[in-house]
């Protein structure tokens, strides 16, 4: 119970400062867990760079998540979701935030091109920050997760960079679209017409071939953004073709709480970081 009033209380603290949630939570998160190296170019275009969160006392080869944020494709800082990394760090996992390139500026397939290549960097640099480049992990939350489920069960993504997608050891999808119809006001960024016919390449669910690497999927049961259906439904097409996958349906949990539990003060909302690190931990 202490936990929800803290939660509320710096939220509510936040928003009448005129600051944005992410201000909240990041306020809140413990500023001794991680060293950052900051704005890191991946590419040669001004939002291809990523920052790095290493753990204080970090062990030889540590594990990496690489996470990718959401906003519906079209907005996102890396600064904003420093609460998630230092969230990982305390926990002893190097993490990885890269910017990416959004709509209007980009069109789809682009934004997952460049998640490919911060991939690829984080596989060919990891080492030199502590990291072991055996046990990089992809974790990403709505928009955020359709762009590391593309880069796991597409294989042409992970080619066009000169690697295969083997190089990845696991994938986290926290509240993704994975087998969706497009808002209506998202069309012009999946370079579609109205009323025009959906792009196979744009669901994640049309390449569960079984042979990617394997995937967590994270999903609140009460979602009205991403309906649980997306989880369930990619869940199911791997297991069909005989691929790895677990799925965690938190009953009580919505769209954004999925995230916001990593949070230091509200983690009462879900485990999501126990479960995302028992997983990292276990594979």
């Amino acid at each position: 119970m202490r936990l929800f009033f803290s939660c509320v209380f710096f939220t509510c603290l936040s928003f009448s400062a005129g600051c944005s949630r992410f201000d909240a939570f990041n306020l809140i998160s413990p500023t001794f867990t991680a060293n950052r190296t900051g704005n890191l170019a991946y590419g040669s275009l001004p939002r291809q760079k990523l920052d790095i969160w290493i753990p204080y006392n970090v062990k030889p080869n540590a594990r990496v998540v690489v996470f990718f944020y959401g906003g519906e494709w079209m907005a996102g800082e890396k600064w904003n979701y420093r609460f998630v990394a230092k969230a990982l760090a305390g926990c002893g996992i190097i993490a990885v935030i890269p910017d990416y390139r959004v709509y209007p500026e980009v069109k789809f397939p682009k934004f997952v091109d460049d998640g490919a290549l911060a991939v690829k960097w984080v596989h060919d640099h990891i080492a030199e920050y502590g990291g072991d480049p055996e046990h990089v992990f992809l974790m990403g939350h709505s928009a955020g997760a359709h762009i590391v489920a593309l880069i796991n069960l597409d294989p042409h993504y992970m080619k066009d960079v000169g690697l295969d997608r083997s190089v990845i050891r696991g994938t986290i999808g926290l509240s993704g679209p994975y087998d969706f119809q497009p808002f209506p006001n998202d069309l012009a960024l999946f370079n579609m017409t109205p009323g025009g016919p959906i792009n196979p390449l744009i669901e994640p669910v049309n390449f569960a071939d079984g042979a990617g690497p394997p995937m967590l999927l994270i999903h609140g049961k009460l979602d009205d953004v991403c309906e649980v259906k997306n989880a369930t439904s990619l869940a199911a097409a791997i297991h069909e073709h005989g691929g790895k996958v677990d799925t965690i349906i938190y009953p009580d949990r919505a769209h954004a709480g999925v995230c916001m539990a990593f949070a230091w003060t509200c983690r009462y909302l879900a485990p999501t970081l126990d479960d995302v690190v028992k997983y990292v931990e276990t594979h």
